[in-house]
């Protein structure tokens, strides 16, 4: 385990990494353009970055798309989200997934840069999963308290870790959106991936761990149903329903009443009908927002109903 007070020094950095390696490439008097390859969106091989916290929704979707498509590879890197927002400008990733979109002023300068604009957009919606030991004894949390076990004012007798030993989303959403950009205390720790943090919660009954919900909120994977026999998903209060505690299912997520919410977007770096653009589609059709919502996360591009239930959510 790592302190994350560094992470959170590292997360400064790498935020504005892409605007100055822009800038400077901009600067060199050799602007960068993409060169067609052998590739077309059904065929070809190509290196795409991808957020850590969505290994598991992305192995499946590329596994679904190579199968409908045999002569196309698709080769994924999985990361730290800043460090994929920096491989918009290495030559050999075609495509990054991550959880924002780029700013008017990253278009412009990428579009200095290579001569044309990547083009991205939201995709799927998921949330951050609050999960603890099997044997904790609270597993209801108010925001105010998810805030205070961030900044170590809490009374909690609980270790908070991480999904991640660099700037990941999960440490970027909690500095930005629940303790509106200050500095994480430094008795929060990371592990190194999204798994390690569930093993560490599985192992220390004191722990309590945020990961993306792709790792532990789909039902019919064996793979997560294993992993909830380590560990439980805590209930977070609703957000504008005090006393009302949910879980990070997905009409809780749709609705945004679970108050850890982000987006699932794609950026993709070619000027031609390249299989980032083929993949893209694939993710975008009917076929791969299915692949999203029968893993438990809110489509972006295709109709989600939501039906009236009685759930009693512990």
């Amino acid at each position: 385990m790592k302190n994350i007070q560094q992470i959170y020094n590292m997360l400064r950095a790498g935020i504005h990494v892409l605007m100055l390696l822009v800038l400077v490439s901009c600067n060199d008097g050799n602007r960068r353009k993409v060169i067609a390859g052998d590739d077309d969106l059904r065929s070809g091989t190509i290196h795409i970055s991808v957020d850590e916290s969505f290994k598991p929704i992305i192995d499946s979707q590329i596994r679904v798309f190579m199968s409908q498509f045999p002569d196309a590879t698709i080769v994924p890197h999985y990361k730290a989200e800043a460090e994929c927002l920096k491989d918009l400008l290495n030559d050999s990733i075609r495509m990054i997934i991550v959880t924002r979109g780029l700013s008017e002023e990253e278009v412009k300068s990428l579009k200095d840069t290579l001569r044309f604009a990547p083009f991205w957009g939201k995709m799927a919606s998921d949330a951050i999963s609050v999960i603890v030991n099997n044997k904790a004894t609270d597993s209801l949390f108010t925001m105010g308290e998810i805030r205070s076990l961030m900044n170590g004012t809490s009374g909690y007798r609980l270790n908070p870790v991480l999904d991640g030993n660099a700037a990941t989303s999960t440490v970027r959403f909690m500095i930005d959106s629940v303790l509106n950009g200050k500095a994480l205390s430094p008795g929060v720790t990371a592990a190194k991936t999204s798994l390690g943090v569930i093993d560490h919660v599985a192992n220390n009954e004191h722990a309590i761990g945020f990961i993306g919900v792709s790792w532990i909120g789909n039902p019919e994977d064996k793979q997560q149903l294993a992993f909830l026999t380590q560990v439980k998903v805590a209930s977070i209060e609703a957000r504008n329903e005090p006393d009302k505690f949910i879980k990070p299912y997905q009409a809780n997520i749709a609705t945004k009443r679970y108050p850890m919410v982000r987006g699932l977007y794609y950026i993709v770096k070619e000027n031609y009908s390249g299989l980032g653009r083929g993949f893209t589609n694939f993710l975008k059709s009917e076929k791969g927002q299915l692949i999203f919502q029968r893993a438990y996360l809110v489509p972006s591009n295709m109709n989600f109903t939501i039906r009236a239930a009685q759930i009693k959510e512990e």
